[in-house]
């Protein structure tokens, strides 16, 4: 039986895990949860100037590596990170780490014959319809995790008994990797989303509303980020972010389509999530937010591209845009006295 393992993207370790570990019938080495040192290993034998994920998803793989990691599962697309695996296997295998890389994703998509290829490597009795079946209920997982994430998103900031939300959700994770089939998965899912709803908050009409947008590894890893979300809520802040698992596999897509034909801003795919954020940000101007907050990686370049457009239509509507770009040298001081005075300056703008 391989140990096999993968870098880490927020909670979806989970159902990646639950998934791996019914249809190849392999031993799932969990990602680690992103430290100092992780990212200290993915920056030492990165190239200086590439994307920061490319960091942080090569420190999680060494510290795989390091824990028994015998195969790792890459995936990834859209921008230059459909092309990551391939680098990060040679500066790997330059460290003189043994080990197999599989790529799910070829030219940017998911393809669902190279998937079956790649699987049936690993696992020569794997079988495609307990495939489909176990793939049905991660989908039905991560659907749940994300409907219940937006839920606790809008709500954190005003929960009367602090880490009401997030003791739930832990338990609740633990309890969804554990799930045997589709109706004990649905069962818990309702059962814990009473509970989530029975959280006592507090929240004023008068609340400040502020949409998150970026590229969606540093939107939905919040290491990446700095635990940007938890800092606005600690600000009595509803936050609204578009980017999960969910939407960019079953929603993006479509919206887009309807988008780049109505709209005057962009008229082609700008590679990876740039002319999705233009759209997001017209969203949230339209639907009564105080202020738009873009985060992205240094060097992504498809978010450099939007950030003039993003300007542009915030401008049109007359709301305020805080663009932060992240890397491995980032002050949280810094973060936080930026956050500090766009929330100073939301607060007055409701005022005038």
């Amino acid at each position: 039986m391989y140990n096999v393992s993968f870098p880490r993207m927020g909670d979806y370790d989970v159902p990646a895990k639950f998934l791996l570990t019914h249809v190849l019938n392999v031993n799932v080495i969990s990602p680690p949860k992103i430290t100092e040192r992780t990212v200290e290993l993915g920056t030492k034998y990165s190239p200086e100037f590439i994307c920061t994920p490319f960091k942080y998803t090569l420190g999680t793989m060494i510290e795989c590596l390091n824990k028994g990691a015998e195969i790792l599962i890459q995936q990834g697309g859209g921008c230059r990170y459909g092309y990551y695996s391939e680098l990060q296997e040679k500066i790997l295998k330059d460290l003189n780490y043994e080990f197999k890389m599989v790529n799910l994703v070829t030219e940017g998509k998911l393809r669902i014959k190279r998937i079956n290829r790649c699987f049936k490597k690993i696992n020569p009795k794997y079988s495609k319809i307990k495939a489909i079946y176990y793939t049905f209920i991660t989908i039905k997982m991560i659907k749940y995790m994300d409907k219940i994430d937006e839920y606790i998103r809008e709500n954190i900031g005003f929960e009367i008994k602090q880490g009401s939300f997030e003791n739930i959700k832990e338990e609740m994770l633990i309890k969804f990797g554990k799930v045997r089939s589709y109706h004990e998965l649905k069962v818990l899912y309702r059962n814990y989303l009473n509970r989530i709803r029975k959280v006592k908050i507090y929240k004023p009409d008068d609340r400040l509303k502020v949409g998150i947008i970026g590229e969606l590894y540093t939107v939905m890893e919040p290491y990446s980020n700095y635990f940007l979300e938890k800092e606005l809520a600690k600000n009595g802040i509803e936050i609204k972010r578009f980017t999960n698992v969910d939407y960019l596999f079953f929603k993006k897509g479509k919206r887009m389509r309807k988008y780049l034909k109505k709209n005057k801003y962009v008229k082609y795919s700008m590679g990876a999530d740039a002319a999705d954020n233009v759209a997001n940000t017209e969203y949230l101007c339209t639907h009564g937010y105080d202020g738009i907050i873009h985060i992205k990686s240094s060097f992504c370049t498809p978010e450099i591209g939007a950030m003039s457009l993003i300007n542009k239509v915030a401008d049109k509507y007359g709301k305020p845009v805080l663009f932060f770009t992240f890397d491995t040298q980032s002050s949280t001081a810094g973060i936080k006295t930026r956050l500090e005075a766009f929330y100073d300056m939301l607060e007055m703008r409701r005022k005038i």
